[in-house]
């Protein structure tokens, strides 16, 4: 086939370029050049879209052989991934901008013009894999799985995708960049949010968002027992930088446990307060039964959970075997199928709400 692999500058992307190589497809490189001031992007470690990155792209090519191109997609990747990422704060829910990312960018924006460019698929370095049926599927090495932000991706956009690197650990695909003589062999992961180049999420909102002055009320008594500057730099589960005025009576620790950005009111409360046994989502993009049961997991990196999952409506609904904390609205619920074949994705919806058991005595 004729691919065009997406080149990050990291060693992933490199790596997967290289086999799809090897597997006798046409490869052309593309560096997704996302930044519009490449100094306020995180550099080396921390980023994936810099200046820096782009050089490391093109040399990667150059070892493997490839043609190599770089693509300016940075008011994309500003309107539909920064944009979003503060509309959602904004709106009282956690964003997960790098899933944005693949579902707006890499595999929309990037996968549409390949295609009309005559290309017929998109290589990535993802650690994911595809079954004989086009399923998304975990990747090997679990401790790197990515098909938890690749969820978002439609059956169409997975047919045009190859993901070699599904079936290789991370410490493998670094072994195997040294024996190519790639240069990224050794080049960090990158963390975090690559558009906040300090990683103070809570000091960029508020440079955007300016300053929203707001209560922090106690979820059982109502009890106002400080102020914020603004409901954005919150979110649910988090335990520090509350800066409260009193101390709970017990001298246990509180939690977020919801925003109301209408109020602009933060609630906060103790740490079972947090438990919910059914989770809400909108927008699902759904390839399983209407009613199953399913392994749920509710955030990057998140451990899975047992559920029933009822995707019969307009949303996703799902029923968890045992409550779980610190569920957040705007993040991704993603329901793999159970074992023994429990790394199938299901589907995947956004979050809107969760609710707590309801038990009478």
């Amino acid at each position: 086939m004729r691919v065009l692999a997406a080149m990050s500058g990291g060693v992933d992307s490199a790596v997967a370029a290289a086999r799809a190589l090897d597997a006798g497809h046409e490869v052309t490189g593309v560096h997704l050049a996302l930044a519009r001031n490449p100094q306020t992007y995180r550099t080396g470690a921390r980023g994936c879209c810099t200046l820096e990155d782009s050089r490391d792209a093109r040399r990667a090519a150059d070892v493997i052989g490839i043609p190599f191109y770089v693509w300016d997609l940075a008011d994309r990747f500003h309107e539909d991934v920064v944009d979003d990422f503060v509309a959602e704060y904004a709106a009282g829910r956690t964003p997960n901008p790098c899933l944005r990312c693949n579902e707006k960018i890499k595999f929309s924006a990037v996968l549409d013009r390949a295609l009309a460019l005559g290309f017929d698929a998109v290589v990535t370095g993802h650690h994911a894999r595809r079954d004989e049926s086009g399923r998304l599927r975990r990747s090997v090495d679990p401790a790197k799985d990515q098909s938890y932000v690749l969820a978002v991706l439609t059956p169409d956009q997975l047919r045009h995708s190859i993901f070699p690197l599904g079936d290789t650990t991370k410490t493998g695909v670094r072994a195997e960049a040294a024996a190519r003589g790639l240069a990224v062999a050794d080049k960090p992961d990158s963390h975090d949010i690559c558009f906040i180049s300090d990683g103070d999420t809570q000091g960029w909102l508020r440079g955007r968002l300016g300053p929203v002055p707001g209560e922090i009320v106690d979820g059982a008594s109502g009890e106002v027992l400080g102020r914020h500057d603004g409901a954005y730099g919150f979110t649910v589960g988090q335990r520090k930088g509350l800066h409260l005025d009193r101390p709970a009576a017990d001298g246990r620790p509180r939690y977020v446990l919801s925003i109301t950005p209408v109020s602009n009111t933060v609630t906060v409360g103790p740490a079972e307060a947090l438990e919910v046994s059914t989770v809400y989502g909108d927008r699902p993009l759904w390839s399983g039964p209407a009613l199953v049961r399913a392994e749920l997991q509710l955030r990057a990196h998140g451990e899975v959970v047992a559920a029933t999952v009822d995707a019969s409506g307009e949303r996703l609904v799902a029923r968890l075997d045992r409550p779980v904390r610190g569920v957040a609205a705007g993040q991704a619920m993603v329901a793999y199928q159970p074992d023994p074949a429990g790394d199938i994705v299901l589907g995947s919806a956004t979050i809107s709400h969760a609710e707590r058991l309801v038990t009478t005595a």
